[in-house]
């Protein structure tokens, strides 16, 4: 039988679709601007996956909101191995859960939340010499550690039925300097980790001339349309046609030659948005997401208000083969799937499957 411990950072991604690009530092913010948790509710769907896949694996959780509340919720019967140390939760937390993992023999750490608490599990493994492999949920808003399941789902089902494990990147970034614009990754650890085709690769930066394709988006502008437009410098060669610098890691939303919110919100964005709305996006490097990853503020009640333009350069869609997404509802998620076309210069287009 096996064991498998799960612990959930119950804040991550919070600061997503309130437009604080994480959560480091910043819950109270969050909160303030009517951030709602978003960690349990994919851990369900991770945690329910697991049980469908192998409902007599033994499971191992820490208590309340970090994991032992939604495991009950999917179905199973945890084994506490401890509880959180005060009412908010903190990465002293995480460590110990992993430790009391490795005590217990687990045999897989499956944990839900984003790069911050991919770098607490990893480094605790590493200080105490575990070869304990670990799986992420993710939850957060960047998700750049190529340790995570493309979706919950594919998290639980890799959870039940991974055969073996590979080495790992874990990245994190500076979420002050991600805020002002600037990415600066850094490789905290390598890792174990299940070896499964629903895995998602390192964040890539973009390269290459994308001028031509801008141009072509901007050929095409309809008076009285409003325009969401998604971060990423594929997206900013666009904003730059449009004839504005965009928020580089934010979402803008323009119409009519005005840019009428920077950097916006969930919230500000639906309350532009007018009768006809195209949201622009550009896959996540190596990934190939469309929405789920960096862009939570274009959550699902505004892609279900809006057309979709996905522009990316030849080149990264070579390299990816495929998009996906993962909003966090399955039926938006359904309804984005299958055959796109992706613009990939002024005039050219390329039929894309979306998965």
């Amino acid at each position: 039988m096996r064991t498998i411990g799960v612990v959930v950072n119950p804040i991550a991604g919070m600061g997503g679709r309130v437009g604080l690009k994480g959560t480091d530092g910043v819950v109270e913010e969050a909160r303030r601007r009517g951030a709602e948790p978003r960690a349990p509710g994919r851990a369900r769907k991770a945690f329910r996956a697991l049980r469908d896949a192998d409902p007599d694996v033994r499971v191992l959780a820490y208590g309340g909101r970090m994991g032992a509340d939604e495991a009950r919720d999917a179905g199973f019967d945890p084994e506490i191995v401890g509880t959180p140390a005060g009412d908010e939760t903190t990465a002293a937390d995480t460590r110990a859960a992993v430790a009391a993992f490795v005590d217990a023999d687990a045999d897989l750490v499956l944990f839900v939340g984003g790069d911050g608490t991919a770098v607490d599990i990893a480094e605790t493994l590493n200080d105490l010499g575990a070869e304990t492999p670990m799986l992420g949920v993710p939850a957060g808003v960047k998700v750049y550690s190529s340790v995570f399941a493309v979706r919950p789902e594919a998290a639980g089902r890799i959870a039940a039925s991974f055969e073996r494990t590979e080495g790992r990147e874990v990245n994190d970034i500076d979420e002050d300097a991600y805020r002002e614009g600037e990415v600066r990754a850094e490789l905290k650890a390598v890792v174990e980790v299940p070896v499964a085709e629903q895995l998602q690769s390192s964040k890539q930066l973009a390269g290459g001339t994308v001028e031509a394709l801008a141009e072509g988006v901007a050929d095409g502008v309809e008076e009285g349309v409003t325009y969401v437009l998604g971060p990423g410098s594929t997206v900013g060669a666009v904003k730059e046609a449009f004839g504005f610098s965009g928020s580089p890691l934010g979402v803008d939303v323009w119409r009519d030659g005005e840019v009428l919110v920077r950097d916006a919100t969930e919230d500000e964005i639906l309350a532009h948005l007018g009768e006809e709305n195209v949201v622009v996006v550009s896959p996540i490097g190596g990934q190939g997401f469309v929405f789920g990853r960096g862009n939570h503020q274009i959550s699902p009640a505004v892609i279900r208000r809006s057309e979709l333009e996905v522009v990316a350069s030849r080149r990264k869609l070579d390299d990816i083969g495929a998009l996906r997404v993962d909003t966090g509802d399955e039926d938006v998620d359904e309804s984005l799937r299958g055959w796109t076309q992706v613009r990939t210069g002024r005039f050219e287009r390329r039929l894309v499957k979306v998965v």
